[in-house]
C-alpha cells in the first residue's frame, strides 16, 4: 500500500466557486491508473461538517496496489492536535504541499509557522510543492518604491522555489487542474514517487524474507507488536459561542448603548468591544488619540458616539450606586436601529459578514442606509494605520474568524485596563476582568453571579495553585490557547483546570503530557526524574481517566523501563495486575528468547539475527 499526505488549500480565496474540486480529488478521478468509481473515492471525513479536519481516500493503484490519501486543507490541525497530524506525516510516504499562488497571506503563514513543524518530522519523505492558479498579475512589476508594497499580491515563482529548497522537495506549477496539468504533469511526479516508494517497500521485504529463509534449525521468538495505545480526541474550541452567550445573558454588562433620543437600546462588554475595536478603545480611554495616531479612528469615535455621565440621565436612579454602567449616546439614528445585530457580529467573532448584510437589509429598505451602515462597521473594526478595504477585510476573517479575539484579548491578560477583579496568589495580585471569566467559566460564572462572598469582593484570594499556573489557565479563558513549559506544568495546570471545571483545558494538558512522553527516546524514558507512577496517581484523583488509563498502557509498553524504578512498588494491587497483563515484552517471550539462547550457546555457533 502507498500512504499519500496532501496538505494545503489550493482554492482561491476570492474565486472558490469556481473551483468545484481540488487537486487530489481531480486526480483520482481522472488518473488511468487509480480504479474506484466517484462514489467510492471519498471514504470518511473526520472533524466537524463544516471544516473537516481531514478527507480520507482510498483507491487502488497500478492494479493491486492499496492507495490511501489523507487530504488535509486546514493546517489547524497542527495546533489543536498534535497526535494526529505527527502520525499523519510520520506514516506518509509521498506528501503533497499545495497552496494558491493569489493568496500570498496563507503561504507565508504556512511558511513561517508549519513548514519548520513538518521539516522537523520528515525521514526521507519526498516532498512534491504544487502552487495551483493562474497569477493575477502576470505582467511585469514596477520597480519604484511607490508599487513595491502592490507587488507582494501573489505569490511568485522564487518563493516557491526557494519554499522547495528548504524541503529538498519537487516543486510544480499548475496553471489549472485540467487534463494536461493533473495527468501528465502533476500525475507524472506522484506516480513516478509512488513507484519509487513501491520499489523501496519492495526491496525492504526481499531483505526480511531472505534473512529468515537463510537461517536453519531453531528460528529466533517472535516479538509481538505492543498493544496499541488509547487514542485521544481533542475536545472541539466553543470560544465564539461563548462570547456570543455572554452578550445573549446580559451578564457583567458595564456599558449601555442608548439612541438619541435616550432611550436603552443595548447592553455589552467594555474588554470585548475594546478587544476588536480601537474606536472602542479611545471611546473608554484605554487609549488617547496620541497612542492611536489615526485620524480616521478619531474621526469615527466623535461622529458615532458620546458618554453620558449626567447624573439626572432618566434611569439613573435605578442604576447601582457602587458601579453603575457607563453610558454612551449613539448619535447616528440608523447605525443605532441596527447596533444590536452589529453587537451580534462582534461577539459571533465578527467574520459573517453576509449575515451582518442581511440583518441590516431586513432593517434598512434604502441600500444607501445599508452601505452606510456597513461602512461603519468597517471603521470601527479598521486597524490604525492601515486602508480599509471590504474585500481585505472579510477574506481575513472568514479565513479565521476564531483568532479575531484570541491575541487581542492578549493584550488585557495580567494588565490593570478595565479590570474589575483582582486575584491575589501567593502573595501577588493578578488583574483580570469578570466578563471574560464568566464567558469561559461556568464555576466563576456561579461564583461571580451566586449568593457567594466573591460576587461583591473585588479582591479574591486564590489557594492551591501557584501564580505561574494560575496566569496559564487565565491566558487559556482569554486566547483559547496555552503553552505549558513542560511535563510539570501541564499537570499543574491540568488539576486547576479540573478545580474550575474547564474541560477542554483538561484535554489540552492531557494530549500535551501524552505529546511528550511519546516523543522521549527509552534512554531518555530511563534517566529522567519524572515518577510517571505518581503522574498517574495525580490524573486518577483529579478525574483525568483518559490520561491515567493511557499512563497505565504507557508503563505496561515500556515494562522493562519503569520496573527497575522504585515507584514502581508504589503500584496498586489492581495498577499491578493490569501492567502485568498488558506487559511488554510479554513474559512468554522472555522466556522463549532465554530458551533460543541457551540453545545457540550450546551449539556454539554465531546467532545471525542477534
Amino acid at each position: 500500500s502507498i500512504h499519500i499526505v496532501a496538505l494545503g488549500n489550493e482554492g482561491d480565496a476570492f474565486h472558490q466557486d469556481s473551483r468545484p474540486s481540488g487537486l487530489i480529488r481531480a486526480y483520482l478521478g481522472r488518473s488511468p491508473l487509480v480504479s474506484g468509481d466517484e462514489s467510492s473515492l471519498l471514504l470518511s471525513a473526520s472533524g466537524a461538517a463544516a471544516r473537516p479536519v481531514f478527507t480520507e481516500y482510498q483507491a487502488s493503484a497500478f492494479g493491486n496496489v492499496k492507495l490511501v490519501v489523507h487530504d488535509c486543507p486546514v493546517w489547524d490541525i497542527f495546533d489543536s492536535d498534535w497526535y494526529t497530524s505527527r502520525n499523519l506525516i510520520g506514516g506518509a510516504d509521498i506528501i503533497v504541499i499545495k497552496y494558491n499562488v493569489n493568496d500570498k497571506f496563507s503561504f507565508h503563514e504556512v511558511k513561517d509557522n508549519y513548514i519548520p513543524v513538518i521539516k522537523r518530522a520528515l525521514n526521507s519523505v519526498p516532498v512534491i510543492i504544487a502552487a495551483v492558479g493562474t497569477r493575477q498579475n502576470e505582467e511585469l512589476p514596477c520597480t519604484c518604491p511607490l508599487c513595491t508594497s502592490d507587488r507582494g499580491s501573489c505569490v511568485s515563482t522564487t518563493e516557491g522555489i526557494q519554499l522547495a529548497k528548504e524541503l529538498g522537495a519537487t516543486y510544480l506549477e499548475l496553471h489549472s487542474l485540467d487534463d494536461f496539468y493533473i495527468g501528465k504533469y502533476f500525475g507524472g511526479v506522484l506516480e513516478y514517487f509512488m513507484i519509487q516508494a513501491l520499489n523501496q517497500k519492495t526491496s525492504e521485504k526481499m531483505k526480511r524474507r531472505k534473512m529468515s529463509n537463510s537461517f536453519h534449525g531453531i528460528r529466533p521468538p517472535q516479538l509481538e507488536q505492543p498493544e496499541k495505545m488509547p487514542v485521544l480526541k481533542a475536545e472541539a474550541s466553543h470560544y465564539n459561542a461563548d462570547l456570543n452567550n455572554l452578550l445573549l445573558c446580559c451578564q457583567c454588562v458595564d456599558v449601555v448603548f442608548h439612541s438619541p433620543d435616550l432611550e436603552a437600546v443595548a447592553e455589552a462588554h467594555k474588554i470585548v468591544l475594546c478587544a476588536v475595536s480601537h474606536v472602542f478603545m479611545l471611546l473608554f480611554s484605554v487609549k488617547s488619540p496620541a497612542d492611536i495616531q489615526d485620524s480616521s479612528i478619531i474621526q469615527t469615535t466623535q461622529d458615532l458616539f458620546t458618554i453620558n455621565r449626567d447624573p439626572a440621565f432618566p434611569g439613573a436612579s435605578q442604576e447601582s450606586p457602587g458601579n453603575p454602567p457607563l453610558r454612551v449616546i449613539v448619535k447616528d439614528a440608523f447605525f443605532c436601529s441596527c447596533l444590536a445585530d452589529i453587537l451580534r457580529f462582534i461577539y459571533s467573532g465578527a467574520f459573517q459578514w453576509e449575515e451582518l448584510e442581511e440583518d441590516v437589509r431586513k432593517k434598512l429598505k434604502d441600500s444607501g442606509d445599508v452601505s452606510n451602515v456597513i461602512e461603519k462597521v468597517k471603521c470601527i473594526l479598521k486597524t490604525p494605520g492601515k486602508f480599509n478595504c471590504l474585500r481585505n477585510c472579510k477574506t481575513y476573517q472568514a479565513r479565521k474568524p476564531l483568532w479575531f479575539y484570541n491575541t487581542s484579548l492578549k493584550f488585557f491578560l495580567n494588565k490593570p485596563m478595565l479590570a474589575d477583579v483582582v486575584f491575589e496568589i501567593q502573595g501577588a495580585t493578578v488583574p483580570a476582568h469578570r466578563a471574560i471569566l464568566v464567558a469561559r467559566c461556568e464555576v466563576m460564572a456561579a461564583m461571580f453571579n451566586g449568593n457567594y462572598m466573591e460576587a461583591k469582593s473585588v479582591l479574591i484570594p486564590v489557594y492551591g495553585v501557584s501564580k505561574e499556573t494560575f496566569l496559564s489557565f487565565l491566558e487559556y479563558l482569554y486566547t483559547d490557547s496555552c503553552c505549558p513549559a513542560g511535563i510539570f506544568q501541564a499537570m499543574c495546570l491540568l488539576i486547576c483546570a479540573e478545580m474550575y471545571q474547564v474541560s477542554r483545558l483538561q484535554h489540552i494538558c492531557e494530549l500535551f503530557i501524552i505529546t511528550q512522553l511519546q516523543s522521549m527516546p527509552s534512554r531518555e524514558l530511563a534517566s529522567m526524574n519524572l515518577d510517571i507512577v505518581d503522574l498517574l496517581k495525580k490524573a486518577k484523583f483529579h478525574h483525568s481517566d483518559c490520561l491515567s488509563t493511557w499512563l497505565l498502557h504507557f508503563i505496561a509498553t515500556n515494562y522493562l523501563i519503569f520496573s527497575q524504578k522504585p515507584e514502581f512498588q508504589d503500584l496498586s494491587v489492581e495498577e499491578r495486575s493490569f501492567v502485568e497483563k498488558h506487559r511488554w515484552p510479554s513474559t512468554m517471550y522472555l522466556k522463549q528468547l532465554a530458551e533460543y539462547r541457551k540453545y545457540i550457546h550450546s551449539r556454539k555457533c554465531r546467532c545471525l539475527v542477534m
